[in-house]
């Protein structure tokens, strides 16, 4: 089986365990794995690792951008539609410079506090576990980086919505932000609609539906992504046929030339062919070139 990643394009209403699974029929494998879990009403890029692909799912870029919907005068128990409503009340006062006025203070690397509906775990239980049993627990705020704001939209009315482009880094909650602008507006707010456009190096354009993953399969076609070519975004080294061979039997080797110290490295053969990660460490003040997952084991056959 084809070992490399799958761009998919997440429908409405799918959880992201609900994707993993249908794609385990479909390629009739169990190793599949995601990268970046997507909330049920929430669409767009879903990174699947597909076959040995997902050892390597800690090492793609760990990029997020988002189309979001937000709306004014509402809130609910799980920060986006989904929940029930704990406030409603129109506001059809706010105007589109006010709601914009506010988002230049959560630009940057700042502090958010979780919805009570997520797999965040606090003392080892996950929130939404907890909010179900109708535990109420203290949350704590996590440091989290966004590096973009852009207003696209707005629709006025009793419930205005504000349309934003938002790129972010891992762990940060759209839904938190949702409601976060709300109460500094003092409107309340949720998530209305959300939309992912890019994650872990996968961008919307390329994205795949389940009906086109299931034609390109009937029709013994490739839609799989390489390794290699996910994790381009790593520096690279390239090793003789004696020393890749010698990495792929898990050997560590003395590396004398430049290269980045305790990063993630993408390991190449001589015809750029990718054999897996490795790392750079010293090791009594000497750099050792490690493997820390070796992907391509054909070095490892005695005809190599």
């Amino acid at each position: 089986m084809e070992s490399g990643f799958v761009n998919l394009n997440k429908p409405t209403g799918w959880t992201s365990h609900d994707c993993v699974a249908r794609l385990r029929k479909l390629f009739q494998t169990r190793k599949i794995g995601h990268s970046g879990t997507l909330d049920p009403l929430a669409t767009g890029v879903l990174p699947i690792a597909v076959g040995r692909a997902t050892r390597l799912l800690q090492y793609l870029p760990d990029d997020k951008a988002y189309r979001a919907v937000i709306r004014f005068g509402l809130v609910t128990t799980t920060d986006d539609l989904e929940g029930e409503p704990l406030m409603q009340q129109p506001v059809p006062h706010l105007t589109q410079a006010q709601a914009e006025s506010a988002l230049p203070q959560f630009l940057g690397t700042i502090q958010q506090i979780p919805p009570r509906f997520s797999a965040v775990q606090v003392a080892g239980r996950r929130l939404y576990d907890l909010a179900r049993q109708g535990k109420s627990v203290e949350i704590p705020a996590r440091t989290v980086t966004i590096d973009r704001l852009v207003a696209r939209a707005w629709q006025p009315g009793e419930f205005p919505e504000l349309t934003l482009d938002i790129a972010c880094g891992a762990g940060t909650y759209i839904r938190s932000l949702a409601r976060d602008l709300g109460e500094v507006l003092g409107t309340g707010a949720t998530l209305a609609a959300l939309l992912r456009t890019q994650s872990s190096g996968f961008s919307l354009k390329d994205s795949c539906s389940f009906e086109q993953i299931e034609a390109e399969l009937a029709a013994a076609r490739s839609l799989i992504v390489p390794p290699g070519k996910a994790l381009a975004w790593l520096p690279s080294l390239s090793l003789t046929p004696t020393l890749a061979r010698r990495w792929c039997l898990g050997q560590r080797l003395l590396w004398e030339s430049a290269a980045p110290l305790d990063r993630p490295l993408r390991i190449l053969d001589g015809a750029g062919r990718f054999l897996g990660v490795g790392e750079i460490n010293l090791i009594e003040q000497d750099p050792v070139l490690s493997p820390r997952r070796v992907f391509d084991t054909a070095m490892l056959r005695p005809d190599s």
